[in-house]
């Protein structure tokens, strides 16, 4: 009778069991699928937040500092798709205790810079420098605190922001990749002062750290940690009005202002699973490839997704339009925000052959640049790892421009430039080395871009491979 009073009860519990089970499994979904929108959604976020701790965790910087990179950039900058051929200055910023002053040099004979001023969202404030807002007269740009009202003193720029933090990137041009040059521009670009507005009339002195010989890696990381990141953000900055929508979203996944974040070990199995998921999602849309630019069929293509660059110049306010997808997407290979993208610089992106074949770091392949590119400072092309979008590592160069002086023109002042594991024999001036065990990317920049570039009136052939598989 025991015997089957406990079938019993085990057949009239099984639906229950199998329901119970089946709930769990819908509810585990959810936080997988919540997870991926927050990834997507948070990426520039925590693009940011990875710079920001790299810098607090391997160099003397601090927020409300300097940090700088003193020789043309390599493989030890492992941010996304820097640019090896200007001297870059970084600073990471707070309003959080009142505006804060980025005072900015003016372009002198043989020095200027192109700058770039963003929130911690990475949406553009503003651009500064030769072809920015100042167009080279320098200026005191003001970074101002969320509801700031107070009128500022004369001759300040203000720069009204939607949250705390953000950061400035400030690229110190070079005559040519010379030690004497190199140093010219580091003199220069130690012009800048940050300060809070409050000391003003009497600003402390700027402190600045070189930090050229560390491994500074802020590619992204697809695993649980990125949750972390974004945690760290959602805590530090208010609420911006058109992302109300993902308090709730985030809540879900155990993140929510003003409480500890600390998923139990089944949260973070599922976490992990979005993450993967996430990354898979995005690696796709950036492998379908972006728009092209300079031709119909072009395997050079805009730097990002047109109705991404028109959404960030006019600070996401168009009631009908907010390319969060986009957004993710061009977040996972790159940073920095842009305001007037194409008046003080344009990148073009490529990541296949003239044959469509994606870049293999094994072959060789090269690429004509015509005579006369319609620039008014310098182009550049640099090799990338395709997998982590940062310079390929422990190459000797990761680019050639016009403003090396080796660099080797043909007759018709056309530039011939290879890609390889090894250079073309006689080619060593006008090659780019690649890792022979892993895939790349190109990106060709164009700074100060005239008209005659956007009107397509010069064009960039594609990349041809020129060995047999």
């Amino acid at each position: 009778m025991r015997f089957i009073a406990l079938l019993c009860t085990l057949l009239l519990a099984g639906p229950a069991l199998s329901a119970d089970k089946a709930m769990r499994q819908t509810f585990d979904q959810e936080i997988e699928r919540k997870a991926v929108q927050a990834v997507v959604w948070g990426i520039p976020a925590v693009n940011y937040d990875l710079m920001r701790q790299e810098m607090l965790a391997k160099t003397p910087g601090k927020v409300g500092q300097v940090i700088y990179w003193g020789r043309p950039l390599d493989w030890r900058n492992q941010t996304l798709t820097p640019n090896p051929d200007a001297l870059y200055f970084m600073v990471f910023f707070s309003t959080k205790d009142g505006p804060v002053v980025l005072d900015l040099p003016p372009a002198e004979e043989k020095a200027s810079f192109n700058g770039n001023i963003v929130t911690a969202w990475q949406l553009p404030l503003e651009d500064a420098g030769l072809l920015g807002y100042d167009k080279g007269k320098g200026g005191k740009f003001v970074v101002l605190p969320p509801g700031y009202k107070e009128k500022l003193p004369d001759g300040f720029i203000p720069l009204q922001s939607e949250v705390y933090g953000g950061y400035m990137l400030f690229r110190s041009n070079l005559a040519s990749h010379d030690d004497a040059d190199v140093q010219a521009s580091i003199d220069y670009g130690r012009k800048l002062r940050v300060y809070p507005l409050s000391t003003a009339g009497n600003p402390p002195e700027t402190v600045f750290s070189d930090v050229k010989d560390t491994v500074f890696d802020s590619t992204i990381r697809w695993d649980e940690s990125f949750f972390d990141n974004l945690n760290r953000v959602i805590q530090e900055e208010p609420w911006i009005a058109r992302d109300r929508v993902m308090i709730d979203q985030l809540k879900s996944l155990g993140i929510e202002k003003g409480k500890p974040f600390e998923p139990d070990q089944h949260t973070k199995s599922l976490l992990t699973k979005g993450i993967k998921e996430a990354e898979t999602l995005l690696e796709a849309k950036y492998d379908a490839g972006l728009p092209p630019f300079f031709t119909e069929k072009s395997r050079w293509t805009f730097p990002a997704y047109p109705d991404l660059i028109t959404a960030a110049q006019s600070n996401f306010d168009a009631p009908d339009a907010y390319p969060v997808d986009h957004r993710g997407v061009a977040y996972s290979y790159a940073y920095i925000g842009i305001k007037r993208l194409g008046a003080g610089q344009f990148y073009s992106i490529s990541i296949c052959d003239k044959n469509g074949d994606a870049f293999d770091g094994s072959r060789t392949y090269h690429l004509n640049i015509p005579a006369n590119v319609p620039v008014q400072q310098y182009w550049s092309v640099t090799a990338y790892d395709r997998q982590t979008h940062a310079l390929i590592k422990n190459v000797a160069r990761a680019s050639r421009s016009s403003q090396i002086p080796d660099l080797v023109k043909n007759s018709d002042g056309s530039v011939d430039l290879y890609f390889a594991a090894k250079a073309p024999k006689g080619k060593d001036a006008n090659w780019v080395p690649t890792d022979p065990k892993r895939s790349f990317e190109l990106m060709f920049r164009a700074y100060g871009p005239t008209k005659e570039f956007f009107d397509k009136k010069w064009i960039l052939p594609d990349v041809v491979k020129i060995t047999a598989p």
